[in-house]
């Protein structure tokens, strides 16, 4: 029989690693919740219809379908047959497919909004932690099930909501010991001058899905797409000086004034972001004006984000976001605009790992252990233990009489703090014999004592 194996893309999470990864998500829930935002789950799977369209070219292809039910069934082959050759010449069919698990968190909030939007308070404020589904190539930092923590506000375009979200992204790589982090801005808007400038607006997406790819593939593949892509040589002269723009804030404004000509929608962006970059700044924000970023998703409007991991770490992108003023708007309900922002949780605690920035006790599980000497003592050793759980520690009893030895070596192997031993003599005494394996410190109390010592020792 074949070993059994894991899709690629996909893990198994021992107990040690569940601990670290819930370390990680209760410290991003306390951030957002200190902050006002209320928890929501959506299903795994959307309609395709939900999703199809909303991530690009290039993220539609990621996108997991789900077969129908029934397929098999003798008088559905043909349609099947039909169905699956257009798959293969990239189209979609319904007899074949009509869901998908979700790509993102953001679309089935947008969906969700839209759905319940009436009976919703605005602004709307959320965070959603689930995981989510793309078929990508499997590589350091990037798995086909992964989780997001995702936080958005609807019903408002104040910048506040961008401030906001900054300050959430500092609070949070702070508490987990990488203040080192770097939150990168820009403006969908910039990007919509560039593409207006180049002479032709309707290469916005063509523009932005290559930009997108600047840090992995280099600026000389960046061009050969463009070319690829019919821009003609001046246009991409044009977009190679903007990518070039560098200096300090006022220098990186005063070019990017310069090459955009002036443009109405580059105005407006540009004093959205000197606002807010300086808010950030009072507040101790790691904030970067970055003209490169362009994120590819074709829903932002305005500011767009990513979290950049410290240079001591090969990670890249820790997450990322942007306003969406009509994201809503794609399901029929116009007008809710919205601001978020992602955290990809697999990879930040890749980084914690790496650094070695994980607490001690955020692996911590059961604490205490009691020893199995013979059926009369484990029955006494079982009722103490059971007055520790009623206090709210994790206590176990070991479940065979077996020599000391081997289960001293459980203890080791299972991280236990605390070992209690009551043996015979104990047991004529009413008394347990505690000892803290990694000081080797030992008490002897009574068991009245017991119920009330405090395991901090």
């Amino acid at each position: 029989m074949a070993k059994p194996s894991l899709p690629p893309g996909t893990r198994d999470f021992s107990a040690e690693v569940v601990r670290k990864r819930n370390f990680l998500f209760n410290t991003i829930r306390s951030v957002f919740e200190c902050y006002g935002f209320g928890p929501l789950e959506t299903p795994a799977m959307e309609q395709l219809d939900t999703l199809l369209g909303k991530y690009g070219e290039e993220g539609d292809k990621l996108i997991f379908k789900i077969l129908n039910n029934g397929l098999d069934h003798p008088d559905k082959e043909q349609k099947t047959r039909d169905a699956l050759e257009q798959v293969l010449k990239g189209k979609n069919s319904k007899d074949l497919t009509e869901r998908a698990l979700r790509y993102d968190l953001t679309i089935p909030f947008a969906r969700y909004v839209a759905t319940w939007h009436q009976q919703l308070t605005l602004p709307f404020k959320r965070y959603q932690m689930q995981p989510v589904w793309r078929a990508d190539r499997p590589q350091r930092g990037r798995y086909r099930e992964f989780y997001q923590c995702d936080v958005d506000v609807v019903g408002s375009r104040s910048l506040l909501n961008e401030l906001e979200l900054g300050c959430i992204c500092h609070h949070i790589f702070t508490r987990l010991g990488l203040p080192d982090y770097s939150l990168r801005i820009n403006h969908r808007q910039l990007l919509v001058a560039l593409a207006a400038r180049c002479g032709d607006a309707s290469q916005l997406v063509t523009i932005t899905t290559a930009i997108d790819k600047l840090d992995k593939v280099g600026i000389e593949k960046v061009k050969e797409e463009l070319a690829n892509k019919n821009l003609s040589a001046a246009q991409i002269d044009l977009i190679e000086a903007y990518l070039n723009i560098g200096g300090s804030l006022p220098q990186q404004v005063e070019q990017l004034r310069a090459l955009l000509g002036q443009r109405p929608e580059a105005i407006a962006a540009l004093e959205e972001l000197q606002q807010l970059i300086e808010d950030l700044q009072q507040q101790q924000v790691h904030v970067l004006l970055d003209p490169t970023l362009a994120r590819g998703l074709n829903y932002y409007t305005g500011t767009i984000f990513e979290i950049k991991a410290p240079a001591r770490v090969n990670m890249g992108s820790l997450g990322g976001g942007g306003r969406y003023d009509d994201l809503t708007g794609l399901f029929g309900v116009p007008g809710l605009p919205g601001v978020g922002l992602s955290f990809g949780v697999d990879r930040i605690y890749d980084v914690l790992e790496e650094l070695q920035l994980f607490p001690h006790d955020s692996t911590m599980g059961t604490q205490v252990l009691f020893f199995n000497l013979g059926a009369d003592e484990s029955r006494a050793a079982f009722v103490q233990l059971q007055g520790l759980r009623e206090r709210g520690l994790a206590a176990e009893l070991y479940p065979e009489s077996v020599k000391f030895d081997k289960q001293f070596k459980y203890a080791e192997k299972r991280n236990f703090t605390y070992i209690a031993i009551i043996g015979k003599e104990e047991m004529a005494k009413q008394q347990v014999n505690v000892k803290n394996i990694r000081s080797g410190e030992q008490r002897t109390c009574s068991w009245k004592e017991l119920a009330t010592l405090s395991f901090t020792w």
